[in-house]
């Protein structure tokens, strides 16, 4: 028997944050469709149909399961074994009233798919609230470190300066991209409605006696009482499910973007620039002592590759529905969508986390850009030879010769870089020695690094998070806390 409790996965009972595997859990499955059947007597007796006020009754105080419910249900399922009559039986025992009302008209998918659609958006809400949280966080690790060099990197070889702030930004632009797409899948999400077997409606047709207006008019409030704007105005037996392709797309998506975020702060963790949180008891390596492995970032890594092969559950699935509807979509869905919000929900919780203790070491950052930054002078010092009279092609020739015995000293005799004082000994220098200095300020190689980083920090993100809902969250302040 399941427990009815929370949804049982390694993953929600150890990372999951508390409301996502509640969303997810039994309990909260079978209440929905208590809901849902409650919706749907109500709608039908505002309609006209003979239902109780007695029964209506009933059912309002019987909307949770308690312990011995689920052992009911799960020994009407082992007899039955159908899980929505299984249900049905359980419901109308403490309903009595309304045993033989409760699920008028609807077929299985009038449960099953109305809740999962509720169940989508309210996923969508939780990891829309915990993504404004973590653009929140990097943001003020960008606006910190706006006007830091640091060396950039392409092809993970030393490129032109930028700035540790900028390159955060980086991050946040991809996770606001996830924001956009979570917002936009939550508010395109419709409601299944009722709908019946094939979606005709043709047996509430009959239970109105031909009366089409009263069956539009029940699809309707069914729909407003189940708190959605509007139902899909044509389904078969389901809703189409290129609406879980569309919902987990952009979980998907943003599974990549963790990815690439992780994947920076390893490589920075090896460069010792940048490390992720470490408590001071924490353990790196069983044998080696010294070590302070990334194992946050690994774990973002390693989840959210997880998180983006789920998507493509939902493609094949979409692909292989014949006709009205087939039965192998039910099995997979019930582990796919359940687990795609569920890793995503750790992934957030685990960069939150992060985000919220990453440790910057300046002086680590400043010796690597200054072992690099000579060769990258090379331009200016012939810019300025050529700005005190000199000659353009013959400077070069210097700096060329002059580079090549440095980057001897550097990569056959492993010494420092030694160029800038290769220069200052060279006669050919002397009308610049005393704006060499000057030259080789890391500030003069990184452009318009921290004008960028405030200009987006103002015109993209905070309008991004100024919405209400998203603000209410971020005033709470809470910090991501790991149980592991």
């Amino acid at each position: 028997m399941e427990n009815f409790e929370t949804y049982q996965t390694p993953l929600s009972s150890r990372y999951a944050s508390k409301e996502m595997a509640q969303l997810f859990s039994p309990a909260r499955r079978f209440s929905t469709w208590r809901q849902l059947w409650l919706n749907l007597a109500v709608a039908e007796k505002q309609l006209g149909l003979n239902i109780s006020d007695e029964a209506v009754e009933q059912m309002k105080a019987n909307l949770n399961l308690d312990a011995k419910q689920f052992e009911i249900a799960a020994e009407e399922e082992k007899k039955r074994r159908h899980d929505v009559m299984a249900h049905v039986h359980t419901f109308g025992q403490v309903a009595p009233a309304a045993a033989g009302i409760i699920h008028l008209g609807a077929t299985s998918c009038y449960v099953t798919d109305n809740a999962d659609l509720i169940f989508m958006r309210e996923g969508l809400t939780l990891l829309i609230r915990k993504l404004a949280v973590v653009i929140d966080r990097f943001s003020s690790f960008a606006a910190q470190y706006r006007d830091l060099p640091t060396l950039g990197f392409t092809h993970f070889q030393p490129a032109q300066v930028t700035t540790v702030g900028k390159r955060a930004t980086l991050w946040i632009q991809e996770l606001l991209w996830d924001l956009r797409n979570l917002q936009r899948a939550r508010s395109d999400l419709g409601f299944r409605g009722v709908k019946g077997t094939t979606g005709t409606q043709a047996s509430f047709l009959a239970l109105f006696d031909g009366d089409h207006e009263k069956v539009e008019e029940l699809d309707r409030l069914v729909t407003s009482l189940s708190g959605f704007s509007y139902a899909y105005p044509v389904t078969s037996q389901t809703y189409s499910r290129k609406i879980d392709i569309d919902t987990l797309s952009p979980l998907s998506s943003f599974g990549a973007t963790a990815h690439k975020i992780a994947t920076d702060l390893r490589l920075l963790a090896n460069l010792k620039e940048v490390e992720e949180p470490f408590e001071s008891t924490q353990i790196g390596s069983s044998a080696m002592a010294y070590k302070r492995n990334p194992m946050r970032s690994e774990r973002i890594c390693s989840l959210a590759r997880h998180l983006m092969t789920l998507q493509q559950n939902a493609l094949m699935t979409a692909s292989i529905q014949w006709f009205e509807r087939t039965l192998d979509d039910s099995a997979n869905r019930r582990i796919t969508i359940p687990e795609a919000f569920l890793t995503a929900d750790i992934v957030l919780t685990t960069l939150q986390n992060v985000s919220e203790g990453l440790v910057v070491y300046p002086k680590v950052i400043a010796r690597r850009l200054s072992q690099e930054l000579p060769f990258m002078a090379t331009e200016n010092l012939i810019m300025a030879i050529v700005k005190n009279g000199g000659d353009r092609q013959e400077a070069h020739e210097k700096i060329r010769v002059l580079s090549h015995e440095a980057a001897y000293q550097v990569k056959q005799l492993g010494l420092e870089n030694d160029l800038i004082e290769r220069v200052k000994k060279d006669p050919y220098f002397d009308p610049i020695k005393d704006q060499i200095e000057q030259l080789l300020d890391p500030k003069t190689f990184y452009g318009r690094a921290p004008e960028q980083v405030d200009k987006f920090l103002k015109d993209w993100v905070r309008p991004a998070l100024t919405d209400e809902e998203l603000q209410a969250t971020l005033q709470k302040g809470s910090k991501a806390e790991l149980h592991v």
